[in-house]
């Protein structure tokens, strides 16, 4: 069965407190793969697509300078399987010229792809299942990303009344209490100002 390649396309908050709405398509399809997926795994996934630095190193980080000082290459990442809901995926990785493949949990496997920089792979078979058919009004409801949590301003529509001073103060609150998609949301308000 040929291997469809996936592009991060959206995050948005769950239905569900705490949990994320991963959305991954392949750029030459309508079609979407909507992967629920909690909120640390949205943040590490957050941060890396919006080159935001935390002040200390998130788990994937870590995952990423043990492979690299190991000389472990993540080659892909396969979303292989889909039971019951629950999205399986595997790691492949090479060392020293032998490749390898791990389990892992599909959150976890795409948020180290995005730090690696490589593909990000599923099957036919679980686009048909899963998959869903947008069009072009429904891909900018996809692609929005709403923060789960706001210190002080209550919804996103806030941010857009909040003085600059009042962002920066927003930011670094984000940034303290570790909230990546809300920092990345308050960043792209300060960047709409300029």
């Amino acid at each position: 069965m040929d291997k469809i390649k996936l592009n991060v396309l959206g995050l948005s908050s769950g239905q569900k407190s705490g949990s994320y709405t991963l959305i991954l398509g392949d750029i030459n399809s309508n079609i979407r793969l909507p992967i629920v997926i909690g909120s640390f795994e949205a943040q590490a996934i957050a941060i890396e697509i919006e080159k935001i630095v935390p002040f200390r190193p998130m788990t994937h980080d870590l995952f990423l300078n043990f492979f690299k000082e190991f000389n472990i290459e993540l080659i892909e990442v396969q979303i292989y399987s889909l039971n019951e809901g629950v999205f399986h995926a595997k790691l492949i990785c090479e060392q020293l010229g032998i490749v390898k493949e791990m389990e892992a949990r599909a959150s976890d496997s795409i948020a180290l792809a995005v730090r690696f920089k490589c593909p990000i792979y599923t099957f036919e078979d679980i686009m048909e299942e899963a998959g869903i058919i947008v069009d072009a009004s429904d891909e900018e409801s996809l692609n929005e990303e709403i923060p789960e949590q706001n210190t002080r301003a209550n919804s996103p529509n806030d941010l857009s009344k909040a003085s600059i001073e009042n962002l920066h103060i927003l930011l670094n609150d984000a940034l303290l209490i570790e909230d990546y998609v809300l920092a990345a949301k308050i960043r792209d308000e300060i960047d709409l100002r300029k």
